[in-house]
């Protein structure tokens, strides 16, 4: 029944992503927000008598019964927010989808996971910058997003597939289909090396208003965006600012002053909305990156360590979750931010706890 209802929630006009948060906080869960009365829920702030008069329309369920069987004969997984599988990065936007579905095998909780977004003309220059900033990531065992989108984003999964580097394409419509047309058979190599993700049902068509909504995933589920062409109209850009909104790091190429496909990279560094990058070598830098070909020493926590109650719950949290934001870690240690920040500050001085792009931390 959860999952029904989870589908059902996404289907009712006038709550949205922002509002099923606000909801399912002030009930505890999907199940419980259902069987609400209209009195509970016109109580809640935002919530008015036409959106709490929806949510007891029974044709939602109707409509995510459907998708359900959609979903087991493709053998979909679907990742509802409260979800540990639900990408943590992402979790922690405002306005982050409920409800994901996707196809594939690559971890969207990987400790490393960069966006590669562009231009859809791209130049000889951009696709080359492309080609070789992939092949340079591959040491660093990364998972690479992009949009799916001719272009950048075509050359970015196409070189990460040439690599063998994970690679997740957001998509802007169901997993029923793949547009554009042409990326179906990269698209299905992708899902053994990587994946399809989208917020979208079976049947939505790839209309132009889903595509900011597929960049606001493409830039919140990465530790950084990296543009590497786009005109100063471009979705690219689009992605770039919703990564500065959600405080994630944004790394642009530079280009020729007069080329209409450097003029949107040129502008974000113009405007200290992007870093400049000529190179991996940047990004390592920026990121504080070591490059390492094996895999890492499995952590082991020391119950030794001279940590104060505070941190150790904290820590001990990092240990079984390998990585997680603020909000999370506020909500499983039951503890206020203000006194959270505080106990990540000793772990970090006492170098239990690294802090990562995005107001995420780990263990050292």
């Amino acid at each position: 029944m959860s999952l029904l209802q989870q589908i059902a929630l996404t289907l009712i006009p006038g709550v949205g992503s922002v509002n099923s948060k606000l909801l399912l906080k002030h009930f505890g869960s999907v199940e419980e927000l259902f069987t609400a009365s209209k009195a509970q829920l016109t109580a809640i702030p935002g919530i008015g008598e036409k959106t709490a008069h929806n949510i007891f329309q029974k044709e939602f369920f109707k409509r995510a019964e459907k998708e359900m069987d959609f979903i087991e004969r493709y053998k979909i997984k679907t990742f509802f927010i409260t979800d540990d599988e639900y990408p943590q990065r992402l979790k922690n936007c405002y306005d982050a989808p409920v409800l994901l579905y996707y196809k594939g095998n690559a971890d969207l909780n990987h400790s490393k996971i960069i966006s590669i977004v562009g231009t859809r003309k791209a130049t000889s220059y951009g696709k080359e910058l492309t080609q070789k900033l992939v092949e340079d990531l591959k040491k660093h065992d990364v998972v690479v997003t992009s949009g799916l989108a001719h272009g950048i984003d075509a050359v970015a999964h196409r070189e990460c597939l040439r690599n063998e580097v994970p690679t997740v394409g957001v998509v802007g419509h169901g997993l029923d289909r793949i547009y554009p047309a042409q990326h179906r058979s990269m698209a299905e190599k992708m899902v053994a090396c990587g994946g399809i993700l989208t917020e979208f049902l079976s049947e939505t068509n790839p209309d132009r208003e889903n595509f900011p909504k597929r960049n606001r995933i493409v830039a919140g589920m990465a530790d950084a965006t990296i543009i590497v062409e786009a005109s100063v109209t471009g979705g690219a850009l689009i992605t770039a600012d919703l990564a500065n909104s959600y405080n994630r790091d944004v790394f642009a190429y530079p280009g020729d002053v007069n080329h209409e496909y450097s003029a949107g990279c040129n502008h974000l560094i113009k405007t200290n909305r992007a870093n400049l990058i000529t190179g991996i070598k940047d990004v390592e830098y920026l990121l504080g990156w070591v490059a390492t070909q094996e895999a890492e020493t499995p952590k082991q926590l020391s119950l030794n360590l001279a940590l104060e109650p505070d941190e150790d719950k904290i820590a001990r949290i990092l240990f079984a979750k390998k990585m997680a934001g603020i909000d999370e870690l506020s909500l499983d240690a039951q503890m206020p931010q203000s006194k959270l920040v505080v106990a990540l500050l000793g772990l970090e001085m006492k170098g239990v706890v690294i802090g990562l792009p995005g107001k995420m931390y780990k263990l050292a």
